[in-house]
C-alpha cells in the first residue's frame, strides 16, 4: 500500500514539474514574440524613414548638398544625425531602469527613426534590388541564427568576450577608414563584421531567452522585451550593412 501512495506522489509531482515547464515555455514564448515585434516595427519604421529621405526633398537637401562634379556630400545635420544614435543606445543602457516601460518605447522608436536617416545613404549608393536581395539574404541569415541560439543547449555565453573584442575592433578599423578610404579594408571589415554579427545574433538571443523570469513585474518584463529588441535590432541592421558593402550593387 505505501508503494502505491509513494507512486502516485511520485506521479502528482512528476505532473506538477510538467506543468511548471509548461508555463515556463509558453510565457517565454510569448517573451520572445514581443521582442521579435518590437524589433521588426523598428527596422520597419528605420526602413519607411530611409526611404523618406531620399524621395522628401527637403529631408534630401538637409541631409546632402551638392559638392564638386555635381557629387551630394553630407551635411553638418547628416553628421549629427549618423553619430545621434549612439545617444539613444548610451541612455536606454544606462537609463532605462528609471524609465517607464512607455517612455522606453518611445526612446525605442525615436532611435529607429533617426537610424533611418542615418540610412539614406544606402538608397544613393546602391540600387533598389541589391538593397531588397540583400535584405532578404539579412533576414534568412537572421533568422537561422537567432534560431540556433533559441534552441542550442550549448552555453553561447564564454564566446561574448570575443565577439565584443571583434566589434570594438571593428568600430576601430570603421573610424581609422573613413579617413583612409582603403576598398581593401573595407572589405575586410565586411567580412569580419558578418562573421561577428552572425555570432552575435545566436548569442543575443540565447542571453535574452536566459534573462527570461517567469512571472516577472510587467513594467520590468516589458523593459527587458525593449532591451532584447535593441540588441536583435542592432545585430539585424549592422549585418544587413556589412552585407551590402559585400553584396551590394553600386548605382
Amino acid at each position: 500500500m505505501a508503494f502505491g501512495q509513494n507512486d502516485d506522489q511520485s506521479m502528482r509531482l512528476s505532473g506538477v514539474a510538467q506543468a511548471q515547464e509548461s508555463a515556463l515555455d509558453v510565457g517565454l514564448r510569448q517573451h520572445m514574440l514581443k521582442v521579435y515585434n518590437y524589433m521588426t516595427s523598428g527596422l520597419l519604421l528605420t526602413g519607411i524613414v530611409a526611404y523618406a529621405g531620399v524621395q522628401i526633398p527637403a529631408l534630401l537637401n538637409l541631409m546632402y548638398a551638392a559638392g564638386p562634379g555635381g557629387a551630394l556630400q553630407p551635411t553638418m545635420f547628416a553628421y549629427i544625425v549618423m553619430f545621434s544614435p549612439l545617444a539613444f543606445i548610451l541612455v536606454l543602457n544606462f537609463g532605462i531602469q528609471r524609465m517607464q516601460a512607455s517612455t522606453a518605447q518611445l526612446v525605442f522608436w525615436a532611435f529607429a527613426a533617426i537610424m533611418g536617416l542615418s540610412m539614406t545613404h544606402l538608397f544613393l549608393v546602391y540600387t533598389g534590388t541589391s538593397i531588397t536581395r540583400v535584405f532578404f539574404i539579412t533576414a534568412a541569415t537572421f533568422a537561422s541564427m537567432s534560431l540556433y541560439g533559441y534552441t542550442t543547449k550549448r552555453d553561447l555565453s564564454k564566446f561574448g568576450s570575443f565577439l565584443m573584442m571583434g566589434l570594438i575592433g571593428i568600430i576601430i578599423a570603421s573610424v581609422i577608414n573613413i579617413f583612409m578610404q582603403s576598398s581593401a579594408m573595407q572589405f575586410v571589415i565586411s567580412v569580419v563584421g558578418v562573421l561577428v554579427f552572425v555570432g552575435l545574433t545566436a548569442h543575443d538571443t540565447q542571453n535574452i531567452k536566459r534573462m527570461y523570469v517567469e512571472g516577472e513585474h510587467s513594467e520590468t518584463a516589458s523593459k527587458k522585451a525593449i532591451m532584447g529588441a535593441l540588441s536583435l535590432y542592432l545585430d539585424f541592421l549592422n549585418l544587413f550593412i556589412m552585407l551590402m558593402h559585400l553584396l551590394g550593387d553600386r548605382r
